[in-house]
Parts: C-alpha cells; sequence; structure tokens
C-alpha cells in the first residue's frame, strides 16, 4: 500500500499535499481506489466554489458504486484536474500524482492539525 509520508489524510480516505503557503492539492488515497476498483466517471467541483471542511464537494463512479468525496479543509476550489474528467482511470493508475482531483487554496490554518500523519493513516486502514 502507497501512503506518502509528505502528505496528510482524511478518515475518509482523502489525501492533501500543500504547494504553497496557502494551497493545497487534494486527491484520493491508494488504499480508496483500490477499494473504488475502476473509476468511469468524475464529477469535480466548480473554479471559485467555497467549500468547508467536511463538505462533499466531488464524486466518483466505479462499475460499482459512486463515492462522495469531501474537502479535508475549507477554503475556495482555485483549480481542477481537468484531464481526469475524459481520463478518470488516472486516478486508479496514479492517485497522488497525475490523478489529484483539485486544488484549494485554504483559508483556515488550523485545520491541519486535525489531519491524520501517514503513520496515522496507515493504523486507520
Amino acid at each position: 500500500m502507497n501512503i506518502p509520508e509528505n502528505l496528510k489524510y482524511t478518515k475518509s480516505h482523502e489525501w492533501l499535499a500543500v504547494i504553497n503557503k496557502n494551497e493545497a492539492k487534494i486527491g484520493i488515497t491508494d488504499f480508496a481506489q483500490k477499494e473504488i476498483t475502476d473509476i468511469v466517471h468524475v464529477e469535480l467541483p466548480e473554479i471559485n466554489k467555497v467549500v468547508n471542511k467536511g463538505d462533499s464537494i466531488a464524486i466518483l463512479e466505479s462499475v460499482k458504486s459512486a463515492f462522495d468525496i469531501y474537502s479535508p479543509v475549507s477554503g475556495i476550489i482555485v483549480s481542477i484536474n481537468e484531464r481526469i474528467i475524459n481520463f478518470p482511470e488516472i486516478i486508479n493508475k496514479s492517485p497522488y500524482n497525475d490523478g489529484y482531483l483539485f486544488v484549494i487554496k485554504f483559508i483556515k490554518n488550523n485545520e491541519f492539525n486535525e489531519l491524520l500523519t501517514a503513520k496515522d493513516y496507515k493504523e486507520l486502514i
């Protein structure tokens, strides 16, 4: 199971990578993509949408079912990974790199303290 040490995680299997002082990339974990199986459709949030931590903000559909994706932090969606709209299978192949979902500009730094470390996430799964 691939669980990069440099990321933060949620109990609902999203990851967060800080990319500068106020933005972060968000995606789903390797564990989650294996549980979902073959992802065939993606619904991503709108750019400039304001979200709160824990909001359902995206949907991933597999041949089995649909799965809500939750925002790990509060903020504003600044970009989405448009490539995965046409090629959702990228999420299964590269959940931590090419298969990221969106970038958020976070507005509450204290919410990072509530995210899981890689060690915590390993214990969870």
